[in-house]
């Protein structure tokens, strides 16, 4: 009747609080657990140390009642222990190649200058890194840790024969100038060690074409090895040779013999010369059993896609039923802190409750994740994690161990935040709900799975509303608009914001809680041309039961049951759950698909065996483009199946998976072992062509001698360099690498 109508009048407007979608936990208080993520191509170190500062500053004007913020989960303590530790082995890798070039030259001159091509190519590598815009980090620290070693090998070979040749050239009635025989002595190597550094760089090029998490990993460490050893070639021909000249010359030692090392190694290796010569076809008889027996061990081992890292930080998610209310579900989240607080490596427990829906991993309040920072401790990582486990029992609740950058691969391989991901497709929920708990206990009757749940898709009270089309036309409203009206007033609509000053707030339009029940739902007046109804005229309205999510997969409706292993080898795990699976088929539209980390092993393995044939094939065409001779590249070749026996057993000794980095490792080891073949080789060619000996066994002996200390050196720093990081294999940053060194510490040796 023209009287103005306050919005007072129809509705109640308050100030409220936005509906809580979690809540969070510290140590089993409550607090404000703030996430920071960094930009793909950050500095984390850096960035962390300015989050630090921001903090500081922060903490200056904290209100009364707010405790100053600590610090969990910071990825950059994983990092600087990681690369910390890579440096520790990378340093005393150089240490040990020092004391092994000493004790096998036994002269401080000689051994300065092998030992000038670590920091010259280390500097060079550095340059390279930083043209190319490249990161130092743990796989590029890695790649020189692995190098190290090598980095000395063609230095060595020049200076050896440098030395070598100097002895002789004094022994002469006529001595030749220095600079020519130097010049002479280091081109008659030359050949051998460029030849052989370019086998090393091409048999690591193929790698550089892995996919996906392994290609990201051990690209940089090709990138930093490639370099080093480029490097290092360069080094040996330019520098070394030029050393030589100012160093040796004027050198007391130069008439001395080899030091007494070398020769008693040259005694015994005379007379095992002469020995196999009288015996070589049981030799090679033995040879090709050993080769035969261990490479049809291979298959015998456990497989694993990358070994597990040693981050300092366990994740534990806990599941409730989904329904559950967040007070509920607070309530069990801060028993799991304080059980997870007591167990004796625990420094840190930090919980979040529930996910808001715009955060990439949006989870309802049924979901609880932790953060839990460890101490070092005698036990073991696995041991730490079994123990928090069983504590966990005690929970009605579904619990999940991990750590944070593990599962964000296995998130990041299947989808799942676990090791293992069965997921069966179909399209009846009620269905699919019944052969995922039919599959769950089947699973849980196998050795090694742990974590095993099912993705919570279950049944949840519900109101639900039917509209009723008919009616709806009959009345002229249109469905959509009816729709679209009732989420506005149930679910509610942010309209505006309101400002004061430089606070903000939603203004949000809904039904007060108490019209939302099913009686007051069904009088709610809608608006329709001739007037307003009550929506029951409008749609059926009903209390039950309804699914609380429903996800697809490939546009296929399916549900995952996850799990992990308990340390037992994966392998096995997986052809115990294919079996379980294979003895009892789906019903007919219904499938599974299993997924996660095994399935990443299986395709690397098959990628790294076809790029093996495609480096033993390059190697092989640059050996027969150097000798023009299939025996000679032969001979060399064949090197690479005797280095794989040593890898083989070291592996079995040490205990490791053959996995990806394993697998990286024996590639490696190709290269390097065609280097020794080709110096050996290439020196007998020269000793028939220059030096007027004969082919025999007399010429063989000689060159072999002539070749051992090289042989050996270069071996044997090779090998010993790696040591570093055979020893502490856990230890955040060698855990990768270990795999890597013990492949090709156990080739060099044998």
């Amino acid at each position: 009747n023209g009287q103005a109508i306050l919005l007072k009048q129809v509705a109640e407007v308050k100030l409220a609080p936005a509906i809580k979608r979690g809540d969070a936990g510290y140590n089993a208080k409550p607090a404000v657990i703030l996430s920071v993520q960094k930009q793909p191509a950050a500095d984390s170190v850096a960035l962390t140390r300015e989050v630090e500062r921001a903090m500081a500053d922060l903490s200056k004007s904290l209100p009364q009642g707010v405790e100053a913020p600590q610090f969990l989960f910071r990825q950059a303590d994983f990092i600087e222990h990681s690369v910390t530790n890579v440096e520790e082995a990378l340093r005393d890798g150089a240490i040990l190649v020092a004391v092994i070039l000493f004790l096998f030259l036994l002269n401080v001159r000689t051994t300065l200058i092998s030992l000038t091509a670590i920091p010259l190519s280390l500097l060079v590598t550095a340059l390279v890194f930083r043209y190319f815009g490249l990161s130092i980090n743990t796989m590029t620290l890695g790649g020189l840790a692995i190098a190290i070693g090598e980095l000395v090998d063609d230095a060595v070979v020049g200076v050896e024969n440098v030395l070598r040749r100097l002895k002789l050239n004094r022994d002469l009635a006529e001595p030749r100038p220095v600079a020519e025989v130097i010049a002479r002595a280091t081109l008659e190597v030359r050949s051998a060690i460029v030849y052989a550094t370019f086998i090393i760089v091409l048999v690591f090029v193929p790698l550089f074409v892995l996919p996906g998490i392994e290609g990201r990993l051990f690209t940089p460490l090709g990138v930093a090895y490639i370099v080093s050893i480029l490097a290092s070639m360069i080094v040996s021909v330019t520098v070394t040779p030029v050393l030589a000249y100012y160093l040796l010359p004027g050198m007391k030692q130069l008439h001395a013999g080899d030091s007494p090392l070398v020769t008693r190694l040259k005694r015994w290796d005379a007379s095992l010369l002469h020995w196999s010569f009288g015996h070589g076809r049981q030799l090679l008889a033995g040879a090709a059993a050993v080769v035969a027996l261990t490479a049809a061990s291979i298959p015998l081992f456990p497989r694993s896609f990358l070994p597990p890292f040693n981050e300092g930080t366990l994740t534990v998610n806990v599941l409730l039923n989904p329904g559950t209310s967040l007070a509920e579900s607070n309530r069990i989240g801060t028993l799991a802190e304080q059980i997870v607080a007591g167990v004796p490596e625990v420094t840190k427990v930090g919980r979040r409750t529930g996910r808001a829906e715009l955060d990439e991993h949006a989870e309802g309040v049924h979901y609880t994740e932790m953060d839990v920072d460890l101490k070092a401790s005698e036990r073991s990582r696995e041991a730490i994690i079994g123990d928090i486990r069983a504590r966990l029992v005690v929970l009605p609740a579904v619990s999940n161990v991990g750590q944070p950058i593990s599962h964000r691969l296995d998130h990041l391989l299947s989808g799942v935040r676990a090791q293992i991901a069965l997921k069966v497709y179909g399209d009846d929920l009620d269905t699919l709900r019944g052969l995922a708990a039919d599959l769950r206990g089947r699973l849980a009757k196998i050795p090694g799975v742990t974590d095993l749940q099912i993705e919570k898709q279950v049944l949840i009270p519900q109101i639900k509303i039917r509209v009723d089309y008919e009616q709806a036309a009959r009345y002229g409203v249109a469905p959509g608009a009816l729709l679209t009206s009732l989420e506005q007033m149930i679910e509610g609509e942010r309209i505006t914001q309101i400002v004061e000053g430089n606070r903000r707030f939603d203004l949000l339009v809904r039904l007060p809680e108490s019209g939302r029940g099913l009686r007051e739902l069904e009088n709610l007046l809608i608006e329709t041309p001739g007037g307003h109804v009550p929506l029951s005229r409008l749609a059926a309205i009903e209390d039950g039961d309804g699914p609380n999510q429903v996800s697809r997969e490939n546009a296929r409706r399916r549900i995952v049951i996850s799990a992990n292993t308990d340390g037992r080898d994966m392998s096995k795990v997986i052809a115990d759950i294919r079996a379980e699976l294979a003895a009892r088929p789906l019903p007919e539209g219904y499938f599974t698909a299993l997924e996660g980390q095994f399935q990443a092993q299986e395709q690397a393995a098959r990628l790294i065996a076809l790029l093996a044939l495609v480096s033993l094939t390059m190697i092989f065409l640059v050996l027969y483009s150097r000798y023009r001779s299939m025996a000679l590249t032969a001979i060399i070749m064949g090197n690479i199946p005797l280095a794989l026996v040593g890898s083989v057993v070291a592996l079995w000794i040490s205990g490791q998976p053959l996995s990806v980095a394993a697998l990286v490792g024996f590639i490696t080891l190709t290269g390097i072992a065609t280097r020794n073949g080709i110096l050996k080789i290439s020196h007998y060619i020269n000793l028939c062509a220059f030096e007027g000996e004969q082919f025999g066994d007399h010429m063989i002996v000689r060159g072999s001698l002539e070749r051992l200390t090289p042989v050996l050196m270069t071996a044997l720093v090779a090998a010993f360099a790696l040591v570093p990081l055979l020893l502490s294999a856990d230890a955040p940053g060698k855990e990768v690498l270990h795999p890597v060194a013990v492949v090709i510490f156990g080739g060099l040796v044998s």
